[in-house]
């Protein structure tokens, strides 16, 4: 491959309209990788990643942007207040994480 000389750039975000740097350093990265160039600056990129509804790195999200319901028990074992995230039955212990975790 070439050795491709890269200046910094200044990018407009796509969301808060705001101009962003993006350097040299980080165009050779994205090249590297094959990544395209970002749209959004690195503020909107970070509030994007936490508020992504499509279930992506968040434990009870579920595809299509709705959670799994949770259900509040009292732990078999130790009597506290918990959720889970299934429709308990009567006839089946319920156990905190915790008790959950020491028994299994």
């Amino acid at each position: 491959m070439f050795n491709q000389n890269f200046e910094d750039q200044q990018l407009q975000c796509a969301d808060c309209g705001q101009s962003f740097v993006f350097s040299a350093e980080d165009q050779e990265f994205y090249h590297q990788k094959r990544y395209s160039t970002p749209k959004r600056c690195p503020v909107c990129r970070a509030n994007r990643k936490l508020s992504d509804t499509r279930g992506r790195g968040q434990s009870n999200s579920r595809p299509g942007g709705y959670n799994k319901p949770q259900y509040r028990v009292i732990c078999s074992s130790c009597n506290c207040e918990t959720t889970v995230p299934f429709e308990p039955k009567s006839d089946r212990p319920v156990y905190c994480s915790d008790c959950y975790r020491n028994n299994y």
